[in-house]
């Protein structure tokens, strides 16, 4: 089994030029897309992110070339994308053209016009490298993921087990949309034999989890969410259980393209190919033990800014990156984060590793709400936080780490209507989101978010109490809005809180 760092074209950044921008331009069969990255950080936002939709790659089982009027497109987008990256004065670049130039016979012939419109070199991925980078932005946006990684182009299909962070066994096949509309001239039926007969001799398919890559899968994943009423519209690991994905699959195969246009949460420009996707989908599902489909909005572009980071920083937790980030950004005083995550960790003692990093999480949102307006924080910081563009986190986690920064700033008080988070987490999950949220509350009241001031104090747990140790030159904190949070704190851990002067 091999690392996907193995087949990195691109040298790590030193750690001097990690603040340098990057773009990254991705050609593949069905769009062209450009993504500029702030720095080369692992918690790295986007200057910019758009695509273009030129389907090079229509046609190309027919003629073997690429189509005319989607490289005529192409090139335009890849003009457009070089005037932003000069505007924005961004001198590291990197472009990638995938299955469509791979393998048509004017693909040279479209690459070197491709380079000239974008100014810079591009260069044509092989097929296991395009599968691995692709595995690498899945890694790096859910380090824990194991099962299969299947990214599904214009032109391809591309696969590679994942486990523990590694990638292993890689490979790809002509099933992109693109290709079978070509080959199966209209015909579902016939697209599920091609996918079949090119799935029959593969080994290795059977896993518990397929993470799912590609414009045509999201697609599926917003009808998937739209029939059902989820309520948190964040692609990044929304799952689907394996029989709601095979019934879905199969509606959707049956659909002509006037009538998936109907469907409001799918763009028009994916219309034709949806079916397509969703046959491809269903074969996979119905020749491996797959238990989940596991939307990954990570991908290709992701893998190839993922290898760009030296080891260290690859290293780094994406969650606790991007809180600690936005700490530091947006909290008055970033340093009593951390501070407040230890000061309170008597009373949330035996709890495991995850929980400890979503308490991290949540204590560096703490604070990122305070310039709103009173009447907002509460809803509009959870909200601010739900939505938030992380990784490293499933929907359970989002949501519980989103529900404490409401109890942070509304107490106790439930949830409105509107914000209901219905079937995401459980009693315990709530009880905890509640503990976490009066607990931040309680030691805000403490400490006003000054640096310090929380060490002057001690919070302990007793088989019936929670207690504060206030020392006696410092008695007049322990005054009215000390004694009610603390009651609060205290209700929500099934004890009664205590403050002990001496």
């Amino acid at each position: 089994m091999s690392s996907a760092s193995e087949v990195r074209a691109s040298p790590s950044p030193r750690a001097a030029d990690a603040r340098r921008p990057i773009a990254i331009v991705d050609i593949g069969s069905n769009s062209v897309r450009l993504v500029i990255y702030e720095s080369q950080y692992r918690n790295a936002a986007t200057w910019q992110n758009e695509k273009s939709i030129c389907a090079i790659g229509r046609d190309m089982v027919t003629t073997g070339r690429l189509h005319a009027e989607g490289c005529a497109a192409a090139l335009e987008a890849l003009a457009r994308f070089r005037m932003i990256a000069d505007g924005l004065k961004v001198d590291l670049r990197e472009a990638v053209a995938t299955a469509a130039a791979r393998d048509a016979s004017n693909g040279a012939e479209f690459i070197a016009r491709a380079e000239r419109a974008w100014g810079s070199p591009i260069r044509i991925l092989a097929g296991e490298d395009e599968a691995r980078t692709a595995a690498e932005g899945v890694v790096a946006g859910i380090p824990e993921a194991s099962g299969l990684v299947a990214d599904l182009g214009g032109g391809s299909l591309d696969m590679v087990t994942v486990k523990g962070g590694r990638t292993g066994d890689a490979w790809t096949l002509p099933f992109g949309p693109l290709r079978l509309m070509d080959q199966a001239k209209g015909d579902p039926d016939k697209a599920r034999d091609i996918v079949d007969k090119g799935l029959k001799n593969i080994s290795g398919l059977s896993s518990q989890a397929l993470y799912a890559v590609g414009g045509i899968w999201r697609s599926l994943a917003r009808v998937d969410m739209e029939e059902h009423h989820y309520p948190l519209h964040v692609l990044q690991h929304y799952t689907i259980p394996r029989g709601r994905a095979l019934r879905l699959c199969k509606v959707l195969a049956g659909l002509s393209r006037e009538s998936v246009r109907k469907i409001k949460v799918v763009s028009k420009r994916r219309a034709e190919s949806l079916p397509y996707g969703a046959v491809v989908l269903e074969r996979l599902l119905l020749a491996g033990e797959i238990k989940d489909v596991v939307i990954s909005a990570y991908g290709l572009r992701e893998g190839l800014f993922y290898a760009r980071l030296w080891p260290e920083e690859r290293a780094k937790d994406p969650l606790l990156e991007f809180a600690r980030g936005a700490n530091e950004r947006l909290a008055r005083v970033p340093q009593h984060a951390r501070e407040m995550f230890e000061w309170t960790q008597p009373l949330f003692e035996g709890e495991s590793l995850e929980l400890r990093r979503i308490r991290e999480a949540s204590a560096n949102f703490s604070d990122i709400g305070w310039r709103r307006h009173p009447d907002n924080r509460a809803a509009g910081t959870f909200n601010q936080v739900l939505t938030a563009p992380f990784s490293g986190a499933d929907h359970r986690a989002r949501a519980l780490i989103a529900t404490s920064i409401f109890h942070r700033y509304s107490g106790d008080e439930d949830f409105v209507r509107d914000l209901a988070l219905a079937g995401l987490l459980d009693k315990d999950d709530e009880r905890r989101a509640v503990r976490l949220g009066l607990a931040w509350r309680f030691a805000f009241s403490l400490s006003a978010s000054a640096a310090g001031e929380l060490g002057h104090y001690r919070l302990r747990l007793t088989p019936a109490k929670v207690v504060l140790e206030v020392p006696r030159k410092r008695e007049a904190i322990a005054s009215e809005p000390v004694q009610k949070r603390l009651g609060a704190l205290a209700e929500a851990m099934d004890k009664r809180g205590e403050i002990l002067v001496g």
